[in-house]
């Protein structure tokens, strides 16, 4: 019967791939044929009668086989190890008569850590209600192809912007950015998500404190009413200085002039009195 298997493993590290069957205590390696191959075409390893018969060279001092149950080991693992590999057993009869024991189907996933997100912040607007900044988040060295993810205000942030490369050693790179505004001091979380791994990183993004309320200055119509009610109001304290004494000076001294004339008029001797005396002398 042919059997699947999910292996996981990072990169670096030692796995092993297993096998369909283990030899009984009453028998041993020779009995077998045992081949491992990568995506049924690539031999990895192979044994028969016990002796190594082949052995790819990309392996070569990274595999061993356990000669009991026939598990696959690599170390270190490789990115490029990544794939599907198979383990065919067959057993030896006599006279060198062969048959197929099992077969077993075994996919590995390889990983690479990827670097823990950086996390940086551009500053563009900023007013009394809200901070305008582009925020970015960036990743290295992993695999397989991740995806980014950002979470502001328990909001997933839609990316305005995000971008994947390859290395030369099949390593990703990623980086991603987005416009946010913040309004108030508040997290935010950058996370990188790879075959069910994942790093994250977080960073306090502040609202600006220094609000500065603009200057309105007046209008220029209300300066210039503004300037003509005070220029009429001068100029009319100011004939109003000059206009009212005399009017009123001169109004007294025709006053003072009439109250004297009738006092002269009233000191004269009364004429009808001077001619009555002469009469009576005669």
């Amino acid at each position: 019967a042919l059997e699947k298997k999910i292996v996981k493993g990072k990169m670096g590290e030692k796995v092993g791939l297993p096998c369909c069957h283990e030899i009984p205590t009453s028998e041993n390696l020779r009995n077998y044929r045992v081949y491992w191959q990568k995506n049924t075409t690539e031999v990895v390893l192979a044994y028969s009668e016990g002796k190594r018969i082949s052995q790819n060279e990309r392996y070569d001092n990274r595999t061993e086989m356990d000669a009991r149950n026939l598990t696959l080991w690599i170390c270190p693992v490789e990115i490029l190890d990544d794939g599907s590999y198979q383990c065919v057993v067959q057993g030896l009869g006599f006279p060198q008569n062969s048959f197929v024991v099992c077969v077993k189907s075994v996919t590995l996933f390889v990983t690479a850590d990827f670097s823990e997100p950086e996390i940086t912040t551009e500053v563009s607007a900023n007013s009394c209600e809200s901070t305008e900044m582009m925020v970015r988040c960036s990743s290295h060295g992993g695999f397989p192809k991740p995806k980014i993810s950002g979470v502001f205000n328990n909001e997933s942030v839609v990316w305005n912007d995000s971008s994947v490369s390859k290395s030369s050693l099949n390593l990703y790179n990623i980086t991603a950015q987005g416009w946010l505004s913040v309004t108030k001091d508040t997290s935010f979380t950058c996370s990188v998500e790879y075959n069910g791994f994942a790093r994250s990183t977080s960073l306090l993004l502040k609202k600006a404190n220094d609000c500065i309320v603009p200057t309105v200055s007046p209008r220029y119509d209300v300066i210039t009413a503004s300037s003509i009610i005070v220029s009429i109001f001068l100029l009319a304290v100011t004939l109003a200085a000059r206009y009212l004494p005399r009017r009123v000076c001169s109004h007294c001294c025709k006053s003072q002039d009439s109250v004297e004339e009738g006092v002269k008029e009233y000191m004269k001797p009364p004429m009808s009195s001077n001619v009555t005396s002469e009469t009576s002398s005669v």
